[in-house]
């Protein structure tokens, strides 16, 4: 059976790399993770970045580019990911300006072009939702619907957050599947179940794992992503503590 493997996104360790790239990379390595999700390569280039990763024995997932950075610099975007052998790149955020439905309209059609570039580079584009994509248009469906629905499904995929999507009343699953194939990347979190809902480390909160660590081959996740916003913990030990309670979970660390 084919396993999927885990990678952290960096942004979890944002004040760690940002001291000690190298370092910081390092100890993910020996926590047992198999890849990273770039958010930024700190003060390396991309080659540098690709000579860590090799050292180490990890994996480029993928990496989280702002918008505005895909659209300005695509072909420089598209030519790191090549460095560092990542396949996906994916729109990560949209401020809070950029939220109405006349920029969905925007964006939804910049990311079909954008996706149809990278597609032609080997590379896929994917889209990383939060809570505010859950809000409904005017013709009924949900942001976040348009923006898979509206585009090409060869040219844009999904990156489904599943602590947005429970924060926001949905359920994971039911998201996983109907844009199954589609679904390359999956962020999985836990959120407390104290009216805070906050960020959990994996395996101590309610969010349903279960359901979508079971499903993610059929679905065709490639990557699993841990990733902590905000932590009472160091960053270290929450990662630390997601990372064992996958080892319990997942196939090859039985």
């Amino acid at each position: 059976m084919r396993t999927i493997p885990v990678a952290l996104q960096m942004f979890t360790l944002r004040e760690e790399a940002q001291k000690d790239f190298a370092g910081t990379l390092k100890r993910v390595a020996e926590l047992g993770f198999d890849g990273v999700e770039f958010a930024g390569f700190g003060d390396l280039t991309a080659q540098e970045v690709k000579s860590l990763l090799d050292e180490l024995g990890l994996k480029a997932a993928s990496s989280h580019v702002s918008l505005e950075e895909l659209q300005n610099n695509l072909d420089k975007v598209i030519e790191d990911q090549k460095i560092i052998g990542s396949k996906y790149v994916v729109c990560p955020f949209l401020l809070p300006d950029e939220r109405t439905e006349e920029h969905y309209k925007a964006l939804i059609s910049f990311l079909d072009k954008a996706g149809e570039v990278c597609r032609r580079e080997g590379i896929t584009l994917c889209y990383h939702n939060h809570a505010f994509e859950l809000e409904r248009l005017s013709d009924g469906r949900t942001a976040l619907e348009s923006i898979f629905d509206d585009t090409n499904p060869d040219n844009v995929s999904t990156e489904f957050d599943i602590y947005w999507l429970t924060k926001a009343g949905e359920t994971p699953l039911d998201w996983i599947k109907k844009y199954e194939g589609r679904t390359p990347l999956v962020h999985i979190k836990d959120m407390t179940t104290d009216g805070e809902q906050f960020f959990a480390e994996l395996g101590t909160g309610g969010v349903d794992l279960d359901t979508v660590l079971d499903n993610g081959v059929e679905a065709g996740v490639q990557w699993w992503i841990v990733e902590q916003d905000q932590t009472r913990k160091t960053p270290f030990e929450s990662i630390e503590i997601s990372m064992n309670y996958l080892k319990n979970k997942l196939p090859q660390y039985s």
